[in-house]
């Protein structure tokens, strides 16, 4: 696994983040995750992927007040007790899921905390996308089909969700640089500029953990 290459994308909803993934992958070759860490996860756990589905990227409490009670399915290498919160033994099973994906080959993995399980390991680079609310509201509106009030009220609302469950889960602060290698805002910038940019410096910093 160290010498395999392996990218996290944090992103603000409308930064055009998901997109971004899925481009640099195609562009090196690798595995790309998104949903699919929750099927892998559900797979794994034995919850029902639209349990899955339905507290994703939630934050804390929402996720809580959701569904705080256990399930039945034995959660495997885990030591759950009878009563651990849903939203907690969801956590952990994407934290597993995404652990194991990045054992079996290169990827790139949108969100989810995948900088905080993956954290430390030198040969992955950890980038935020971001970018104005401008540039948002004009990308949610072209996506989603919305106006602009509702393609603002989608980004307030989404990114106080992975906000809150990033804060909650990962022990640090969304968004914060400390917790990256790249911060790149996607406006003035196209998607094919920022995957050259990103692959460029992800083989650098693999080259450099090779020779360290």
């Amino acid at each position: 696994m160290e010498n395999q290459l392996i990218i996290t994308i944090g992103r603000e909803y409308g930064s055009g983040g998901r997109e971004l993934g899925e481009m640099l992958a195609k562009r090196l070759g690798i595995a790309y995750y998104d949903k699919e860490i929750l099927t892998r996860a559900a797979q794994e756990s034995g919850i029902c992927e639209e349990v899955m589905e339905a507290h994703d990227e939630k934050g804390a409490l929402s996720s809580l007040l959701g569904a705080s009670a256990s399930i039945g399915g034995a959660m495997s290498g885990v030591g759950f007790g009878m009563q651990v919160p849903m939203n907690q033994r969801i956590f952990q099973a994407q934290f597993d899921a995404i652990t194991q994906l990045a054992q079996e080959g290169p990827c790139v993995f949108v969100g989810r905390c995948a900088d905080y399980v993956l954290r430390g390991r030198p040969n992955v680079t950890h980038v935020f996308v971001y970018a104005s609310l401008e540039h948002k509201v004009e990308r949610i509106m072209q996506v989603e089909g919305v106006d602009a009030d509702k393609a603002r009220e989608m980004i307030k609302k989404t990114d106080k969700q992975r906000k809150s469950y990033y804060n909650f889960y990962a022990d640090g602060n969304w968004g914060l640089r400390s917790n990256y290698d790249l911060m790149l805002r996607t406006d003035g910038h196209s998607l094919d500029e920022l995957v050259e940019l990103i692959a460029a410096y992800a083989h650098m910093k693999l080259g450099g953990a090779a020779q360290a």
